[in-house]
């Protein structure tokens, strides 16, 4: 995993994160789309990567999207993202689902490619969206990775890669 981050009036901010692919690492990915990269940390980002680590742990971790530059992202975007940020620690929902709550029904392609291009994959949990028959879906690190991500969070898969779970009808019942 790589974070890529600026500082903005003083302040540092997430501007993107990278995480491996199969067969392309974060840091090889980080070297093609930022050429002048310097290698860097402070204790605010020291503090969002701590964070991540224990999420990819499987702790339930609160990561404030404050410190992440959403200006990157288009109107539409920044809405899908948000509203996945609601979807808590071992819950799914899927992009036919989060469309509706959107209020754009017949949105899902262009949810899933909202999530797609999600800059700050496991901050902004993306990998909790699946498809509407309980696949897994894509996922910037591969669908291997969303798997485990989701196991990590109690999601169980049964042998036909399907979870095994109860889908919410909508999200804001998922929040307790």
């Amino acid at each position: 995993m790589v974070i890529i981050w600026e500082r903005f009036n003083g302040l540092p901010q997430v501007v993107r994160v990278l995480i491996s692919k199969p067969g392309l690492s974060a840091v090889a990915q980080a070297a093609k789309l930022f050429t002048n990269l310097q290698t860097a940390s402070c204790r605010e980002i020291e503090a969002v990567s701590r964070k991540i680590l224990s999420r990819l742990r499987g702790r339930d971790v609160k990561i404030s999207p404050d410190i992440l530059d959403f200006k990157q992202c288009s109107l539409f975007q920044c809405s899908v993202l948000r509203l996945v940020c609601r979807i808590p620690r071992g819950k799914v929902s899927t992009y036919q689902l989060v469309a509706g709550n959107l209020g754009k029904k017949k949105a899902v392609r262009a949810v899933g490619s909202a999530l797609a291009k999600n800059p700050f994959p496991v901050i902004l949990p993306c990998h909790r969206v699946i498809r509407a028959g309980l696949q897994p879906g894509g996922f910037q690190g591969g669908s291997y990775m969303k798997q485990a991500l989701l196991k990590e969070e109690g999601i169980i898969f049964g042998n036909t890669g399907r979870a095994a779970c109860i889908l919410p009808r909508y999200i804001e019942k998922q929040i307790k």
